[in-house]
């Protein structure tokens, strides 16, 4: 089993006693006390697989800090609470399909436990390591938030183009990836993805009708066990996130991108959820920062209201 290292301490922000914000209600917690929790939270620091710019090793803490800030109440959910940090997870020093297994490892044991895991990465090739252990529990569907498809072959070690690649050689049952963009990938993988019987909603048609695109989503995964989601923030549009591995035009807002994951957390098969490649040293404002918190935020109250108002 990896060792964690202990969570910063969650100290919000507020002078008022009446504004909850998320550094008041978030306990550290460890895998023997997780059950007691609705979600756990543990980090991720790794960017040593990523293909374009790096940063998203400092990613867990600048996420925190900004989560922490950010009240708890929800307009129709109510406030989030019952939440624990487990920690960031000691990275091994090591090539990266070494890191995959010792990250998915301690990613099954959590997964064990009650509480739903929520993954502050990192680079997208753990996404690999994260949802790896959900494999042997069930039928699983992925919903992947990403401007690209990161089905690549693996050409010596895995990369954060590979983790889609490496869950279907895995027997991955179905993926969705949701705010793709046009010409950001390639036609071979493209056509790869489509055999797999995988499915692409651009990010054109989450602009459309959001809850469209997601119903369309949702039904490509079929009848699948488990949904896990992951949000690479690259989904976004480089105005809204500058601070990622790749940063490019005509990606979704940071309100689509709410609304979206709501509908998707609150389906009752939501088993985990990750938000991945988010680089605070690249970022503009703290923007990306500030916006990867938030999506967390969201999907928090989705998943553990029950999400009938989204």
């Amino acid at each position: 089993m990896r060792h964690v290292t202990p969570p910063p301490s969650w100290v919000g922000s507020s002078g008022d006693p009446n504004d909850e914000q998320f550094g008041d209600i978030v306990d550290p917690v460890d895998l023997a006390t997780a059950d007691a929790y609705d979600a756990v939270l543990l980090g991720e620091p790794y960017d040593g697989a990523v293909i374009g710019r790096a940063g998203a090793a400092d990613a867990p803490n600048a996420i925190r800090e900004a989560l922490a800030t950010v009240k708890t109440h929800h307009f129709d959910s109510g406030p989030v609470a019952n939440v624990g940090d487990i920690g960031d997870i000691a990275i091994p020093e090591a090539p990266t399909r070494e890191v995959q297994d010792a990250v998915s490892e301690y990613a099954g044991r959590l997964h064990d436990s009650d509480a739903l895991p929520v993954f502050i990465g990192g680079d997208n090739s753990l996404s690999y390591a994260n949802a790896r252990p959900l494999l042997d529990s069930g039928r699983l569907g992925v919903v992947s938030f990403d401007a690209h498809l990161d089905c690549r072959e693996v050409d010596g070690q895995p990369t954060s183009g590979t983790p889609y690649r490496q869950l279907f050689d895995d027997d991955l049952d179905a993926l969705a990836v949701v705010g793709a963009r046009h010409f950001e990938t390639s036609t071979t993988y493209a056509d790869y993805l489509r055999e797999q019987g995988g499915d692409v909603v651009t990010a054109e048609e989450v602009g459309e009708d959001t809850v469209t695109a997601i119903d369309h989503a949702v039904d490509a995964l079929g009848g699948v066990d488990q949904v896990y989601v992951s949000v690479d923030v690259d989904v976004l549009d480089a105005a809204h996130a500058p601070g990622c591995s790749a940063p490019t035009p005509g990606g979704l807002t940071p309100r689509e991108l709410f609304r979206a994951l709501r509908l998707v957390a609150s389906d009752d098969r939501l088993v985990g959820f990750e938000v991945v490649e988010c680089a605070p040293s690249l970022d503009t404002d703290n923007r990306t920062v500030e916006t990867a918190a938030r999506t967390i935020a969201h999907v928090l109250s989705a998943a553990t209201h029950g999400g009938t108002d989204v």
